[in-house]
């Protein structure tokens, strides 16, 4: 699969994403938006600002990819903690209005690519770089994962298959590269894959269930609800038993 077929399977997958997390807007009361997500420090209000603007710095990377120019994602860290911090506020018709607005500049700027351009290497805001075909995918964990962080309803258990077995081998692969982990075995039963955390050496524990739940927990938007582990072929509680994992990357 080319990188250029790859890029545009994600982007169809963002829309899809996208009429997901509007219909959850639709359903939320007024009022809501300014309750406690599940991010610390942040009601909905904020995840949705954020949703928005992330559509709108990946636009300018978007325009790098097609024009050779290495423009910063955003202004500056300040800048997008301010721009997020100032829209959060707003009443829940503009957010929603927002949401659907930026993703369609996002759906645009994609689409201005030749199949030449996603070869290009860009500049995440955090300074790693990155091939330009990744950005739909980059887009898609966003809206998905805070999606669940709005605390509305959208849980890890609504997750695409196909974006859950993804993340799962990212994560299985981030973490498995970490030091200072206890060795872990992790089986998706339902999707036939495993991962390995923790280097060599026999399991201290095996974790097995589904792969949108062991991403869940991967990812921290789970404490373990729906897995199954054994400690030397005794099972214990997931909750108490599995590690605590550092953020994802």
């Amino acid at each position: 699969m080319s990188d250029a077929t790859t890029a545009a399977e994600q982007l169809r997958a963002t829309v899809e994403s996208t009429d997901e997390l509007l219909h959850t807007l639709a359903e939320l009361k007024p009022e809501a938006l300014f309750e406690p997500s599940a991010l610390p420090g942040w009601t909905r209000g904020h995840v949705l600002t954020h949703i928005a603007r992330n559509a709108d710095s990946l636009v300018i990377l978007l325009n790098n990819a097609r024009t050779g120019q290495d423009l910063p994602q955003y202004a500056s860290a300040a800048a997008r903690d301010a721009d997020i911090e100032a829209g959060s506020g707003r009443p829940l018709d503009v957010q929603l209005a927002d949401v659907r607005e930026s993703q369609q500049r996002f759906v645009d700027a994609a689409r201005l690519l030749a199949p030449e351009h996603w070869q290009a290497v860009l500049t995440h805001r955090s300074g790693y770089r990155f091939p330009a075909w990744q950005l739909p995918g980059k887009r898609l964990a966003e809206l998905e994962y805070h999606h669940v962080d709005l605390n509305a309803g959208y849980t890890p258990a609504h997750w695409p298959e196909q974006f859950a077995v993804a993340e799962f081998h990212r994560l299985g692969t981030h973490f498995g590269a970490l030091e200072g982990l206890p060795v872990l075995r992790l089986i998706a039963e339902d999707a036939g894959v495993e991962a390995r955390l923790g280097g060599a050496g026999e399991p201290e524990l095996t974790v097995e269930g589904p792969v949108r739940a062991l991403t869940g927990w991967l990812s921290g938007r789970s404490d373990g609800d729906g897995l199954q582990v054994h400690r030397d072929g005794h099972l214990v509680d997931a909750r108490t038993a599995l590690p605590q994992l550092p953020p994802m990357g």
